[in-house]
């Protein structure tokens, strides 16, 4: 599913207009990346957190080539699914 399948869908529920939904889509997702960027972590109740781990630098090989690549230590953004999102994906 697309940003743009989202606000569609959004905007159809809750009657506001796409481009209505689409500033309050982006108006989010930028809150949350600059939270992460802060080192906050960020929980959405009965969705699950984000939260950002710190990776340390490893040595790895380009599988085609076979030669030593060296991936520098950075952070990366980490989604946690909640319980009830667990719960809620494999229901049948």
């Amino acid at each position: 599913m697309t940003k743009a399948e989202i606000v569609d869908i959004v905007a159809e529920g809750t009657g506001l207009t796409k481009t209505e939904t689409q500033a309050v889509i982006e108006g989010f997702l930028a809150t949350v990346g600059y939270a992460l960027r802060q080192g906050d972590r960020v929980d959405l109740r009965g969705f699950g957190n984000f939260k950002v781990v710190d990776r340390d630098t490893r040595s790895t090989f380009n599988p085609v080539t076979k030669e030593p690549v060296v991936i520098p230590a950075h952070r990366a953004p980490l989604f946690k699914p909640s319980k009830e999102l667990k719960k809620f994906i494999n229901k049948k």
